[in-house]
């Protein structure tokens, strides 16, 4: 039998042929090594804006701006809010905002954490519905409580504020004590008209 550059060695009476790699496979691994460096360099240590995440974000951030060319830019006013929390199409916006940010101080389901709980009665720096979208967008307590207008739009602070005074009286299970004091109850968001 021709030996095709094989080793061939017998162990326990077992015979082992130990072949070489195949052409093909050297070929593309030390192509392979070649493009690393190459890849490396263009999505890793290139120009902003090439990386999977970064492409997602941007794309994102287009899709967010074409919903909300639907709405105008949302005024943070006790009227909207109101409005907003009763419109479930939107609070699904804010909710994704809120889970997107707001989860690793307040709980998955706004049950506090190292933050306070939002489903309860209670606020800390909310007196009327419109101080959840100030502290949201200022921030309180010293910074504890970061201020988000520059990393949000104006929109979704203003959606995720709705979200979060929806929270309200919700009680999640496994929430934390109730902190600071209790504001009066929102108003009914106005009945809205049925579309033809």
């Amino acid at each position: 039998m021709a030996n095709h550059g094989w080793n061939r060695f017998e162990v326990d009476g077992i015979a082992v042929e130990d072949a070489p790699m195949p052409g093909w496979w050297r070929r593309l691994f030390v192509m392979l090594l070649i493009l690393c460096p190459f890849y490396f360099l263009y999505f890793h240590a290139g120009a902003p804006g090439r990386t999977e995440v970064e492409r997602y974000e941007r794309i994102s951030f287009e899709l967010t701006k074409q919903r909300f060319a639907e709405i105008g830019e949302l005024q943070p006013d006790a009227a909207t809010l109101i409005e907003y929390s009763a419109k479930p199409n939107w609070l699904k916006v804010g909710k994704m905002v809120f889970k997107t940010h707001c989860v690793s101080c307040h709980g998955r389901n706004g049950e506090g954490g190292v933050g306070p709980n939002l489903t309860d009665d209670a606020y800390k720096h909310v007196r009327s519905i419109e101080d959840i979208a100030r502290v949201i967008a200022e921030g309180a307590n010293n910074n504890a409580m970061p201020a988000w207008k520059d990393k949000l739009m104006p929109n979704e602070i203003v959606l995720v504020a709705a979200y979060v005074a929806s929270l309200r009286g919700t009680n999640a299970a496994g929430g934390k004590a109730a902190e600071g004091s209790v504001p009066p109850p929102w108003s009914a968001p106005e009945p809205q008209a049925p579309s033809p």
